[in-house]
């Protein structure tokens, strides 16, 4: 290793962030920080980092894209039959992670999962480049395959099935909304003064609080 990781740092700097601030409503606030995230990171504005637990309650984490937000939580599509749809079939309890470093925001989440609608499935995977649609058919997620070539192979095939018609949405492939039960906002500060609100929804009710950096 030509660097020693360990003298890496960096100090953040940001915005305060007080109780008497923030709303009643996390999601508001949410949709506040996801807004000036889509401003300043561009096209990553909308990366997370979505952990969720097996059968045996080992953890599992990946990157992947928020689509959707409402009054409910968190909507992301994926492969049903992927690892994280079995572990959240198993499980359907699950944590996002955003990281907003131009901002030095992070902001955390926890809660119940649920598949989507496949009405709200169906109109999410039309709105999709028609490219992005043949590969949901294509990848067969989170299987052994025998090379690039495969998936080359199957491209073509499904390319030809469906030349000049539209491409329907696999049974296997939709949405997930995660409905919160906690969300974090921390904003950098210098020194590792950091500060964190953290909200908890009790009784159908959230409340918050300041949490130590």
């Amino acid at each position: 290793m030509t660097r020693k990781i360990a003298d890496i740092r960096r100090d953040y700097e940001g915005g305060s962030l007080d109780e008497a601030q923030v709303t009643g409503d996390p999601m508001v606030l949410f949709d506040e920080w996801l807004t000036l995230a889509l401003e300043t990171e561009g096209e990553d504005g909308n990366t997370m980092t979505l952990a969720t637990v097996d059968s045996q309650g080992l953890p599992h984490a990946r990157v992947v894209l928020l689509k959707g937000i409402d009054e409910q939580g968190l909507v992301f599509y994926t492969n049903y039959h992927s690892h994280k749809g079995s572990e959240l079939s198993n499980v359907p309890h699950a944590a996002l992670v955003f990281w907003w470093p131009s901002l030095s925001r992070q902001v955390r989440v926890e809660g119940r999962v649920e598949q989507v609608s496949a009405a709200e499935s169906d109109a999410y995977f039309a709105s999709r480049p028609r490219a992005s649609q043949l590969g949901a058919w294509v990848a067969t997620q989170s299987v052994v395959i025998p090379g690039r070539a495969w998936i080359e192979e199957r491209e073509k095939r499904f390319e030809q099935a469906y030349e000049g018609q539209e491409i329907p949405r696999p049974v296997h492939w939709g949405g997930y909304r995660v409905l919160p039960d906690m969300i974090e906002f921390w904003q950098g500060q210098p020194s590792r003064l950091h500060d964190r609100i953290r909200y908890e929804c009790r009784d159908g009710e959230w409340h918050h609080f300041r949490m130590a950096p």
